[in-house]
């Protein structure tokens, strides 16, 4: 879900894709956008303190959405900062620096952060509209196979198909073709290696590779969930690939998705990255989102190693990362019924709301404090004032009777 994951499925995109896509099309997630930079001083209502050229909607959307999550109204200049970055068709880019100019050609626009922008603003609340004419262009740039792309016209991957589910979802709308047979098509059959987990897209040849980022995504997607879930039933059965029949269910996708992340971190707790070059380092996001498939499958006790690990090892990698990570583990918190005000000695809602403008409710505590100040400051300056006042007063008096004496 993060800026990271995203990034790796946009490598992935442009490995399979080639020359389909513009050569700027997928640096990174959320990167595919040849906006102009971000100026010198960020927007007063954005959240995160780097350039948002590649992922400014994207973590303003997580920031809003993990605030909601946990009831804490967000500042509502933070809301008009996301909203003001859609383009007139509904569509949004990872970050648009003049948002008051047309989006041109020159702007890419894409799924994913299109996606992302429909579930906060419906979680915000009186974004209707907006968020209703965002679901209209996801819904005209649904490809033919029933997923979506990470731009318009790019071949179809399980993590946009995700998310867009999930946009789908929470507006309250469906899709003109299902998207649920396409995941069925890249889940993998149990009795292959990775059986059970999906693919991010066929490789040029046609194969399925496993994807624990994409299975995060896929799982989510099956079950028709966005990225703001509250555990799932609790299931009788432990978690087990099964029904390995060429026409998977949607319930079998999930099932299957979520036993294959369940394997994966059964014995260290957690993902690890797999970068093309890279050593293997552990996957702080993917964990989260890992965590947050679980939950929403109704595994939350094979979901309690992972969350205990992220509990213990991901407050650093948050603080370097910024909002969109603070984000995802308050999802993950929230998932699992845990209090992301206590995620293993650290306030993940006081961090992510340090990141931005304050919420509302703390904005206008701090202005009744100011004001308070200001008024108690000022009747200081009235008791000191009087107080002189009064002394010259007095002190005319003496001075009077002394000559009055003198007299």
């Amino acid at each position: 879900m993060t800026v990271l994951r995203r990034t790796a499925g946009a490598l992935a995109a442009t490995a399979v894709i080639g020359a389909a896509m513009p050569a700027t099309t997928a640096l990174a997630a959320g990167t595919t956008s040849p906006s102009p930079s971000a100026s010198s001083v960020l927007p007063s209502g954005l959240y995160g303190g780097s350039d948002p050229k590649f992922d400014g909607v994207w973590r303003q959307s997580l920031a809003l959405l993990a605030q909601r999550a946990v009831g804490v109204t967000p500042a509502a200049k933070a809301v008009d900062w996301l909203a003001g970055q859609q383009c007139a068709n509904g569509a949004f880019a990872a970050f648009r620096a003049e948002p008051a100019a047309a989006c041109d050609a020159k702007v890419t626009v894409d799924t994913n952060s299109t996606a992302a922008a429909v579930q906060a603003l419906k979680a915000v609340g009186g974004r209707d509209a907006a968020a209703t004419k965002a679901v209209s262009w996801l819904k005209s740039v649904q490809n033919k196979d029933g997923g979506w792309g990470y731009t318009p016209g790019s071949p179809s991957d399980t993590n946009s198909t995700g998310v867009v589910v999930g946009a789908l979802a929470a507006a309250g709308a469906s899709a003109d073709r299902s998207p649920y047979d396409l995941l069925a098509k890249w889940s993998l059959p149990c009795g292959q290696d990775g059986g059970g987990a999906l693919a991010y897209q066929p490789d040029k040849q046609g194969k399925l590779a496993a994807n624990a980022d994409a299975t995060a995504a896929g799982v989510l997607g099956a079950l028709g969930k966005g990225f703001v879930t509250t555990a799932g039933k609790a299931r009788a059965e432990g978690p087990a690939c099964a029904g390995s029949g060429t026409a998977r269910t949607r319930e079998e996708v999930a099932r299957n998705g979520a036993a294959y992340l369940a394997d994966a971190m059964s014995k260290s707790g957690h993902l690890v990255s797999a970068l093309a070059g890279a050593e293997p380092q552990p996957d702080y996001g993917n964990t989260a989102d890992a965590v947050v498939a679980l939950a929403a499958q109704g595994w939350t006790g094979q979901a309690k190693k992972p969350y205990a690990w992220l509990e213990a090892h991901a407050a650093p990698w948050a603080e370097q990362s910024g909002p969109a990570a603070y984000a995802e583990l308050i999802l993950a918190a929230h998932a699992m019924g845990a209090d992301p005000r206590d995620f293993g000695g650290t306030n993940l809602v006081t961090a992510l709301n340090a990141t931005g403008p304050a919420p509302r409710a703390a904005a206008a505590a701090a202005a009744a404090k100011h004001a308070e100040e200001k008024k108690s400051g000022n009747s200081v300056w009235w008791i000191v004032g009087t107080g002189l006042v009064a002394g010259i007063g007095i002190g005319f008096l003496f001075s009077g009777r002394r000559k009055q004496q003198q007299l």
